[in-house]
């Protein structure tokens, strides 16, 4: 698969680079490590997320390319859709705009919507894909790209916390480190540049802790009233899962958010005994073992009371 994207790069100019909407740390950073990369190769590409750039990652090179549309009469020799397991999360209409489509993601069960389909679940990150690709191109690893690829990396594995922190993960992390990335300058950014009201709304979250009988399942909830009083947005509930997850004895946290009138995201986190990713699928998302998401409609109480209901009966 690698030598077929190698080849579609060397044969097309123009270029479309696309991840999955409401992105993370990894589908941005991957976004604009192959941006950039491209760039360099002397080709023209256009960055493209339905979202547009987080503020969080937009000390990363390249931020200010990534655009959030694309012109009716753009159109591109291949589009790489990037960390997205399915086309619809980062834009069906993106087909209609690129005489090729290349899936890079390491999601299980991925959407094979590519010419290209280049999936490998056992990644840490879609930013080492990235990286293998590049090191297969014999493309020189720049500051810019290497940064990005680390903050792909570093995002995904939860600061090298969690289970996909691999020895690839390490490997490719201490090169790019070699090469000048500052750990100090990236974990900075991320985690202690963040503003005021992101605070007030975890204080908000923090009052809607609630936990199972059983003590192994957590859950905080993020309402649209809670936004509009804090003055946030969705990219500001990024993180909030993970103080459920830090309870002892947690299992399974949870992140009810409101996207809509009676539409919640439901985004789930596994310490490894429950696999989250099989049971979003079930309720129509997706995602990994550990890491997944589902978009569910109904009140908040009867989503919570299923979901709930549902994971307990997969607890060991």
């Amino acid at each position: 698969m690698i030598d077929a994207i190698l080849s579609t790069i060397d044969r097309g100019q123009r270029f479309l680079i696309a991840a999955h909407g409401n992105p993370d740390g990894d589908a941005l950073a991957s976004t604009l490590a192959l941006t950039n990369a491209l760039l360099e190769m002397g080709k023209e590409v256009v960055a493209y997320n339905q979202d547009g750039m987080s503020d969080e990652l937009a000390f990363l090179p390249g931020a200010s390319l990534v655009v959030n549309a694309i012109g009716e009469e753009q159109c591109f020799d291949a589009g790489f859709i990037l960390d997205s397991g399915e086309l619809r999360r980062a834009g069906s209409h993106l087909k209609e705009h690129c005489d090729a489509l290349v899936n890079i993601d390491h999601h299980p069960h991925s959407e094979n919507f590519g010419s290209i389909y280049y999936v490998d679940e056992t990644a840490c990150a879609t930013g080492a894909l990235i990286y293998r690709i590049l090191q297969a191109a014999g493309h020189v690893i720049s500051l810019p790209v290497a940064t990005c690829i680390y903050t792909a990396i570093l995002t995904d594995t939860g600061s090298f916390r969690y289970s996909n922190a691999d020895p690839e993960a390490f490997n490719i992390a201490a090169e790019l480190v070699g090469l000048g990335v500052s750990p100090w300058e990236v974990s900075a950014n991320i985690y202690e540049n963040r503003p005021a009201q992101q605070l007030h709304l975890l204080t908000a979250a923090l009052e809607t802790l609630s936990i199972s009988d059983c003590g192994r399942l957590g859950a905080i909830s993020v309402t649209e009233q809670m936004l509009a009083e804090t003055s946030t947005g969705p990219e500001h509930t990024d993180g909030l899962i993970n103080y459920p997850r830090s309870i002892r004895g947690v299992k399974v946290a949870l992140l009810f958010r409101q996207a809509a009138d009676g539409c919640f995201k439901v985004g789930f986190r596994s310490k490894g005994e429950v696999n989250v990713g099989e049971l979003a699928r079930q309720l129509g998302g997706g995602g990994h073992h550990n890491a997944a998401g589902a978009t569910l409609s109904g009140d908040l109480v009867t989503i919570q009371q299923m979901v709930f209901s549902r994971l307990q009966s997969l607890l060991p």
